[in-house]
């Protein structure tokens, strides 16, 4: 019952974006291939553990909630990650670093932002928030946790690559 009302809300979220001149094509397949994944997710829910299933549900939740518009801010920006000796070190806006979440340190951007990165290769892409100024290296653009590197790098032995910034409109 709780899952069909939440895939019931989802198609309503669909439609609403459909009818939103604003929308790209873009997003709005993505926001349809988030149902798909989630309805696949429920038909597999025997085979797997809850715990799984559960994650995955809240991570496409929290994509389809934080998807909105996105207005180009640099191509070709060199990326790179963060050491594993920062992790649970303060940041610049105070927070605790911690590695595996979806956040960026950018020199310009305001704290809070949100900004999809896309790797040019292969197209991937991933939503951070802005939470500490650098890289304090001249050809970098911005640093990603390791965990939202690993997730759209093509060679996951490479240290840095190229990409597209794109900040969320408010």
């Amino acid at each position: 019952m709780k899952k069909s009302i939440t895939l019931l809300l989802l198609i309503i979220f669909i439609n609403s974006v459909n009818s939103q001149s604003a929308a790209s094509d873009k997003q709005r397949s993505l926001v349809q291939k988030a149902v798909v994944q989630k309805a696949v997710v429920q038909k597999d829910s025997i085979k797997k553990n809850k715990s799984s299933i559960l994650n995955q549900e809240k991570k496409l939740d929290s994509l389809v909630s934080v998807l909105g518009v996105f207005k180009p801010f640099k191509k070709e920006a060199h990326a790179s990650y963060y050491a594993d000796k920062f992790n649970g070190r303060k940041t610049t806006s105070g927070r605790k670093f911690d590695n595996d979440k979806y956040t960026a340190a950018h020199k310009k951007l305001p704290f809070g932002t949100k900004v999809r990165v896309t790797n040019e290769k292969n197209g991937k892409w991933v939503i951070v928030e802005i939470t500490d100024r650098g890289p304090f290296v001249k050809s970098r653009e911005i640093d990603l946790t390791k965990r939202a590197f690993m997730d759209i790098t093509s060679n996951k032995g490479s240290g840095g690559m190229l990409v597209t910034i794109e900040v969320m409109d408010k």
